[in-house]
């Protein structure tokens, strides 16, 4: 199949992704298990996991970078596949917990307020963002669209480097106002 047409064969399925995940985790973010009925012990436990996922994922795409760089076309690959990968684990996680816990409130007051905030606010409209942008980069790779696969990745590293990274760090400015 010709690269141009396995790019465009999956154009249809990049839209549908990108326009599905982020309106179900928008929906299942205010489902709460216990409204249906079900009895179920709040995962509390999974927040510094899926932060750690987060960071993970961080050093993967900084690695994979390294890799390609240096001619490790492969390692590349690999290292790609996993921060994908942990990508999808991540949101598993973290519409678990949100369909099993409350909401936390951020108890930080002053300027660190605004810096949380803006920081939570941009990771979540560039996660979002980001999803498309990851597909693309990925399908041109599997196609064997170098050029446009290079081209598109000077964006989509930094903006998925950022989401990752701001993940970790709402995390750890959110974390001493956890109930456990």
């Amino acid at each position: 199949m010709e690269n141009n047409s396995l790019e465009k064969k999956f154009n249809k399925f990049i839209i549908t992704v990108s326009i599905i995940i982020p309106v179900a985790v928008a929906i299942l973010f205010g489902v709460k298990l216990k409204d249906f009925g079900y009895e179920v012990e709040p995962l509390s436990f999974l927040p510094p996991i899926y932060a750690t996922t987060n960071g993970i994922t961080a050093v993967l795409l900084i690695a994979a970078v390294v890799a390609i760089k240096n001619g490790k076309r492969k390692l590349h690959e690999r290292l790609m596949t996993g921060a994908i990968a942990l990508s999808v684990a991540f949101l598993v996680m973290y519409v678990a917990y949100h369909m099993t816990s409350d909401s936390t409130k951020f108890g930080g007051e002053g300027a660190v307020k605004y810096v949380y905030f803006f920081i939570l606010i941009t990771h979540i409209i560039l996660s979002i963002a980001i999803i498309p942008m990851v597909l693309i980069t990925y399908v041109r790779a599997l196609a064997g669209n170098f050029e446009r696969h290079k081209k598109i990745s000077k964006i989509t590293f930094p903006i998925w480097l950022y989401v990752a990274v701001t993940g970790v760090v709402v995390y750890f400015m959110i974390s001493p106002y956890y109930v456990y």
